[in-house]
């Protein structure tokens, strides 16, 4: 036998190297076969439910990192709460209507207006559960525990039936209305879009000032006066109606070169400055109001141009005169009502003029620029043209510009129950404070909403009109669509006529023929995700509404958040949601969005395939979500490190209780020693704060508890100085039995604590603790603290030690540096204590070892003060020599003791490691060590 053989090195099969990326899809299989989320709500039957309602991400293309940084994030929850006194079943969806589908199939060269619509329909409908598919198997990749076989999907007959009769609830309060007012429309993908549908991007615009000659000028002002206005958008001159005055402002009249023109008071010398006027004169100033009731030419068009008053209008740029396109602006259309002009609106779906705008036929809308700058300068009412990048509405799918163009849309009221809205917002528990203000602030502002899309791929409005244009919406034929929809699907709506789509015997009096027709709009998406309270949790019998918890990305404050409160207010007076987390974007390393033009795109996959899904786990529990978050292979590399460090201290916990039995050999607390009574007080903080973190969804702080703990706590201090107590004392010493009581109550409870954040680690841990009963980890209950008596006075005590430690540490370190000694073993100190550090060192040293726990060889207090200071801390004077004596070749203390034992084969050995060796292996002193 050998020296080393007679230590307690641990010993585990628990491998240094996780070898994430070929174990987890195995434990993600038996997960499955022993049906672990089943089995862990069937345990949890009869708790409180906790529900969390999965926003559908949409159903197309492989998952990204913010998928993975949302899925996970959930999962952290769901496990916790799980494991924490919750029944929290987690239903995953998708919503699979919509463009980006359309748009996969006409770069297959499907071609949708060739087709007949059912048969198109149901070639999107195959498509999106490809998709699914696609992404279910990315997101349980990722160890995201769900109903994945059961989800909800929004194409399912069941969802649309649920959505029809949303749609019919608040139809039946009269929030559903049609109208033509000035919309949100993209050219690129030929239908209106919702605000939620709006990014923005810089474009170059042009900036004009325009000159409009009066016609009517009610006698107070000369007849050829002209009003100026200035407008970005030439393109709308064509489709112009009048101008707005504000009734409050002064305006003047100016002479300048032989023309008289109108611009607001307080604009003058900024207009004089754009228009390079050198020498003008004012010769009138009149209110705004009286302005009202004037009339203007049109610049090109022989028609008049309204001047009328609107309290919109600022000072802030411009001339005070504001042009007026009913058809092209939310605005002009609101304030012109009163005034009954025609809403013209000479675009076509695809953004090109209509004969409605002469001298214009087929030109497409930008284009349209050129053309009017052309008849302004021929007419001589372009008083400047120049050129300038702004903001501007882009569609978000085709990332192309969208206009403001009046056609007939289905709108859903907001103003009919928006203070209805407020009063939920202001009641919900938004995690993040902001959240509150950014959505009451786009509920307050925002218009009715547009519901209406002039698509394929989605939901039909489920709308009638009878013979004299009537719309036809009524609790029974809305009622009836819902039941054919929840039998056949909503296909069915274009697989039959109007007549067989409508209750038998149904009639209208505006049909005295019994002739119907049907709608062709489908509604907006934002109608199938916002109507998900219904579909989902009034569905399924598992979940509840309103949910406890919605967590996205914070685009969704004006998407799914937004959405799912209008419905579910508008038709049952409560928000959907009690609580809502938002996150931030995943971006690249130098803080860009990730884009397949830059090549900067992580894909989850990548990241499972090198690393394993619990480092990319780790790194979203390590970042703040709460905003925007950086991710490269560079940080997921230092992510690993770090797991690295958490496994391999785990690691060496199993290892050296690997032949600890808890129900023989635990020591009970009174009997354990202050530094071990400090580790459990320390671990009870660390279950306190780590639950504490998990209920606010602060998964960084759960990680940096954890983290911090595991490194300041375990490694730098109590196993640092465990390894000479449970490698050197014989296997049954009580001494490291007390170690190995603490190893153990904290390798469980870690691993319970880890499980939400690191699942595969955890319960291949789990496999090594075979003394516990359950056959998961995660089928545990998250640990509690325990009730330690005098834990403030232990904390105190063994603070002001490590302090102490710290501070002797630091003479080591110069010691070494003079070359005084090597290892910290070699030294001996000596202590000139002040009287509060006497007392704490007399008060530890009456149980524990000092020398021990600073793992030096010798450790003496001096009540003189010493001749030879190394380092002097707080009236502490340290003193550091080299330790007299040898090293034992088994402790490797050194000590005065070794090569005097009288057995030769133990003379290497100082005399405590002598007495172990003979107790323990007592045929070395017959036969010695054999040669090293």
């Amino acid at each position: 036998m050998k020296i080393k053989d007679t230590l307690n090195l641990g010993k585990t099969a628990f491998p240094m190297r996780a070898g994430l990326p070929n174990k987890e899809p195995i434990m993600q299989e038996a997960w499955d076969e022993a049906k672990l989320y089943e089995n862990r709500l069937k345990d949890n039957a009869g708790k409180p439910a906790f529900i969390l309602h999965d926003g559908p991400p949409y159903a197309n293309g492989d998952i990204h990192v913010g998928h993975a940084l949302n899925k996970i994030s959930k999962d952290m929850i769901m496990r916790y709460k799980n494991m924490a006194g919750f029944r929290a079943p987690y239903v995953p969806g998708w919503d699979t209507h919509g463009l980006p589908i359309e748009q996969v199939l006409t770069k297959k060269g499907i071609k949708r207006k060739e087709l007949d619509r059912a048969a198109y329909l149901r070639m999107c409908q195959e498509y999106a559960l490809t998709q699914v598919d696609l992404q279910r198997k990315g997101f349980k990749s990722l160890g995201v525990l769900g109903d994945w076989e059961n989800p909800y999907i929004t194409l399912k007959p069941e969802f649309e039936a649920a959505q029809i009769r949303v749609f019919g609830k608040m139809a039946e309060k009269d929030y559903i209305y049609k109208g033509a007012k000035p919309i949100y429309w993209s050219p690129s993908s030929e239908s209106s879009l919702a605000e939620a549908e709006i990014e923005y991007q810089d474009v170059r615009s042009a900036s004009i000032y325009i000159a409009f000659k009066a016609v009517d000028t009610k006698g107070l002002l000369p007849n050829d006066s002209e009003f100026i206005i200035w407008t970005t958008t030439p393109w709308t001159i064509p489709s112009n109606q009048g101008i707005f005055t504000h009734p409050d402002y002064d305006y003047v009249l100016v002479a300048v070169n032989d023309r008289k023109f109108v611009v607001a008071s307080e604009l003058l010398n900024t207009v004089a400055e754009k228009l390079a006027w050198e020498n003008y004169e004012v010769l009138q100033t009149v209110k705004g109001s009286d302005l009202d009731g004037m009339v203007a030419k049109h610049p090109f068009y022989d028609r008049d141009a309204l001047v009328m008053n609107a309290d919109y209008v600022t000072l802030d740029s411009g001339t005070g005169l504001v042009h007026v396109a009913p058809g092209h602006g939310e605005d002009d259309y609101v304030y012109s009502r009163k005034y009954k002009l025609d809403v013209l609106s000479p675009i076509d779906d695809r953004g090109y003029y209509t004969d409605e705008a002469p001298g214009f036929e087929g030109l497409f809308y930008d284009e349209g620029n050129k053309k009017v700058s052309e008849l302004l300068s021929e007419s001589g009412a372009l008083l400047k043209l120049d050129f300038f990048t702004h903001s501007y509405p882009h569609d978000w799918r085709t990332k192309k510009p969208v206009i403001y163009r009046a056609t007939p849309q289905w709108f859903a009221s907001i103003d009919k129950f928006r203070d209805n809205i407020l009063s939920e917002v202001e009641r919900v528990d938004w995690v993040i404070p902001w959240g509150k203000t950014r959505l009451y602030n786009m509920i307050r502002d925002r218009g009715d909403w547009v519901i209406s899309r002039q698509r394929a791929w989605g939901v039909p409005l489920p709308i009638f009109y009878a013979e004299d244009g009537t719309a036809v919406i009524t609790p029974e034929t809305t009622e009836h669509i819902a039941a054919l929809f929840a039998e056949n699907g909503s296909i069915i709506w274009w697989e039959r006529d109007a007549k067989d789509l409508l209750p038998e015997g149904f009639t209208h009096p505006g049909s005295p023929n019994g002739i119907f027709t049907k709608e062709t709009d489908i509604m907006d998406v934002w109608f199938d995700s916002g109507s998900s309270w219904n579909g989902v949790l009034n569905q399924r019998e598992e979940l509840t509404y309103p949910a406890d918890l919605y967590l996205e990305g914070s685009d969704q404050y004006r998407g799914w958040f937004n959405s799912s409160i209008t419905t579910s207010v508008a038709v049952n007076g409560i928000a959907p949601y009690k609580a809502v987390l938002s996150q931030g974007f995943v971006q690249d390393a130098k803080g860009r969005k990730f884009s397949k033009s830059l090549g900067n795109g992580i894909a989850p996959k990548d990241v499972t395939k090198q690393y394993g899904a619990d480092i990319l786990r780790l790194w979203v529990a390590s970042v703040d979500s709460t905003s925007d978050v950086r991710v490269s292979m560079d940080l997921i590399g230092q992510t690993s490190e770090s797991y690295r460090k958490i496994r391999n201290t785990l690691r060496f916990l199993i290892a050296n209780t690997s032949d600890f039995d808890k129900a023989k050999d635990a020591i009970v607390f009174d009997d354990l020693h202050g530094s071990d009574k400090y580790m459990l007080v320390r671990l009870n903080q660390v279950i306190t704060a780590v639950r504490e973190a998990y209920d606010r969804y602060s998964f960084m702080d759960v990680y940096r508890t954890i983290f911090n703990f595991l490194t300041n706590d375990l490694s730098a201090f109590y196993l640092d100085f465990a390894k000479d107590i449970v490698y050197i004392e014989s296997e049954t010493s009580s001494d490291r039995r007390r170690m190995q009581t603490v190893m153990y109550e904290v390798l469980v409870t870690l691993t319970k604590l880890l499980v939400p954040v690191i699942p595969h680690t955890a319960e291949e841990i789990w496999t090594y603790l075979e003394q516990e009963e359950a056959s998961y980890a995660y089928l545990t209950e998250m640990p509690t603290a325990s009730d330690i008596p005098n834990s403030d006075e232990i904390l105190d005590v063994w603070t002001a030690f490590l302090d102490f430690r710290t501070s002797v540490h630091k003479a080591l370190e110069i010691s070494r540096d003079e070359k005084v000694i090597g290892k910290s073993l070699e030294a001996s100190v000596t202590v000139h204590p002040d009287d509060v550090t006497k007392v704490l060192l007399k008060t530890i040293g009456m149980e524990e070892d000092i020398a021990t726990l600073l793992i030096v060889s010798e450790f003496n207090l001096s009540d003189q003060p010493l001749s030879d200071v190394t380092l002097t801390v707080a009236d502490n004077d340290i003193m550091v020599v080299h330790a007299s004596g040898h090293v034992c070749q088994r402790c490797r203390r050194t000590d005065e003791t070794v090569g005097e034992n009288e057995n030769p084969h133990y003379v290497e050995l100082c005399n405590n490691c002598s007495h172990i060796v003979n107790a323990t292996f007592p045929e070395i002193a017959v036969d010695g060590f054999e040669a090293k």
